[in-house]
């Protein structure tokens, strides 16, 4: 049927296959590719300098380090600091997370321990000791400097306008890319396993679903006990299988104690894995809640690991101090919501996921939780800089700029970056693609103002796929085992199990364009540049410039 401006759907069923999940948010996340702009192409192209606070004390059995790194990932640098003085990861306490792909200053803290490390790409300067482990509370803010690249003199043009509407609007404070690594790297939503008892599948997700944008000698070791799942007895003896072994250790004593193998990993990796979830699920409420504040016509859509973001085009003062004021939960079973519109965005969420705030827990265990903390929805960027435009010695014809801003703890320095720029990604809530939200349940109609028009409930279902005429499994035993077979099939082939899923560029095709596009960029400012230089003659007067 034909339907007017914009459709959205009430109720949607989420993809079950964490394989599946993975290749439709890296579909989503495909076009950022496309964009001109490039971060992060050196180290020192994006810093970060953390501002922190700890009470010193002589006596202190923590000892307090600023570490530097460059490329490398927090929980990958205290790993390292480990190994190389045998020293457990349980006696090492930090601020927050910071990037990998950059140059990053930040706290750290080692329980009863003294630790130097002078490397090219991690640092630890002494600072002191203190009575208590490091937290987010240690943090004050995070000053940042990013160097973006491959611009055309029209986008540098625009920037000063663009950092006008940032001051004035702010920026909303979702959770970026970063956060949803599992989803990059194929693992799906870990602790949505957990929520529903699933441990095995949890387990596995963990110890045995290999990234193929992994190199290293992790994925050698997922993929060994995605192989021989079930057979513990076998020895790994790939380097670095030694992490695992807690795990394994379990498993041998009672090869049906999922959960308990579970719990042997780190706890700050597991609560970092139940975060991972509450994020998605506050971006998406909040998503949602914009929604139903501002018109199609004001907001911006960018695109992001997990689905689509929006941005506020344009506010009125009132609606700017009101988001200004409000904070939104991340949500958890003792999560109390009073605002109408937030408890509808919420409820509409959950209801997609198929869950309630009280089935948000882990049965069996209370190490594994779910914790309420309210977030404001908007960030302002402080102290925002913006340098000149310069050439770019990376990208010959191109721009490069520099920015400058600080933000508080948690906040994604990325978004800022992609708010600014948001002008080349030319899309709004108007252009979002039907198929979005379009998976069943209650059709509401919307005016071009973004009131409901009429709301009408969907009695037909789309078409099953080709394999939706299975049997279902009888035991939870054949539902892993195809499960497992669906992932390697997908890793494989290189695309999803249902026809209709677009399939996913894989890494060389992604060089390809890039090149390509790059290479066209390339032309078009030659020939600019070689008409602006060309003098005509007498003798040369009518002929055309050499390239």
């Amino acid at each position: 049927m034909d339907l007017p401006f914009w459709v959205r759907v009430v109720s949607v069923t989420p993809p079950k296959s964490s394989a599946v999940s993975f290749l439709l948010f890296s579909t989503c996340a495909r076009a950022r590719d496309s964009l001109s702009m490039k971060l992060k192409q050196r180290p020192e192209d994006f810093t970060v300098t953390e501002s922190w606070r700890f009470d010193e004390s002589p006596r202190g059995e923590w000892r307090v380090y600023a570490m530097d790194k460059q490329k490398i990932s927090t929980f990958d640098a205290i790993e390292r600091i480990a190994r190389a003085f045998d020293i457990p990861r349980s006696r090492f306490s930090f601020c927050g997370l910071k990037d990998k792909q950059g140059r990053t200053r930040q706290l750290i803290a080692v329980r009863g321990a003294d630790v130097d490390l002078q490397e090219p790409d991690l640092r630890l300067s002494y600072l002191g000791r203190t009575r208590d482990p490091l937290s987010a509370a240690n943090t004050t803010s995070n000053r940042f400097g990013v160097t973006v690249r491959a611009l055309t003199r029209e986008e540098t043009a625009e920037l000063p306008a663009a950092v006008a509407d940032v001051n004035r609007l702010g920026v909303i404070n979702y959770f970026d890319s970063q956060r949803f690594g599992s989803l990059k790297h194929g693992q799906g939503f870990i602790a949505k396993q957990l929520i529903e008892g699933d441990f095995e599948a949890a387990l596995h997700s963990h110890l045995a679903t290999p990234s193929f944008l992994d190199k290293t000698y992790d994925a050698k070791i997922k993929a060994f006990w995605r192989d021989h799942w079930g057979d513990w007895r076998i020895r790994c003896t790939i380097p670095g299988a030694e992490r695992y072994e807690p795990i394994i250790r379990i498993l041998r004593r009672d090869p049906k104690d999922f959960l308990g193998a579970f719990l042997r990993i780190d706890p700050k990796y597991r609560a970092l894995l139940v975060f991972t979830y509450q994020s998605y699920l506050w971006n998406e409420s909040v998503r949602r809640y914009l929604m139903s504040l501002l018109s199609g016509q004001s907001l911006i859509a960018l695109d992001y690991q997990a689905g689509k973001l929006l941005f506020p085009r344009e506010m009125t003062h009132d609606q700017i101090e009101a988001l200004r004021r409000t904070t939104f939960p991340l949500l958890a079973p003792d999560t109390k919501i009073t605002d109408p519109q937030i408890k509808r965005a919420v409820d509409w969420v959950l209801g997609r996921e198929r869950l309630n705030l009280s089935q948000l827990r882990v049965p069996g265990t209370e190490q594994i939780f779910f914790r309420h903390e309210e977030r404001p929805i908007v960030m302002h960027p402080g102290h925002l800089l913006l340098g000149p435009a310069r050439p770019d010695e990376l990208n010959e014809g191109f721009q490069k700029i520099y920015l400058a801003f600080t933000l508080p703890p948690g906040a994604y320095a990325t978004l800022t970056v992609r708010r600014l720029f948001s002008f080349t990604e030319q899309e709004n809530r108007e252009h979002l693609p039907a198929v979005e939200e379009d998976v069943g349940g209650e059709i509401e109609i919307l005016n071009a103002d973004g009131s409901v028009k009429s709301t009408t409930p969907l009695t037909e279902r789309p078409p099953p796929s080709a394999g939706a005429s299975e049997a279902k499994p009888k035991n939870k035993k054949e539902k892993h085992a195809k499960r497992r077979a669906m992932q390697a099939a997908a890793a494989a082939a290189g695309q999803s199990e249902s026809p209709e899923m677009p399939k996913p560029l894989g890494f060389r095709a992604k060089q390809k364009l890039r090149k390509e596009s790059k290479a066209r960029r390339r032309e078009v400012a030659e020939i600019s540049v070689a008409k602006l230089r060309f003098k005509p003659s007498k003798a040369t007067r009518g002929r055309p410039p050499k390239a």
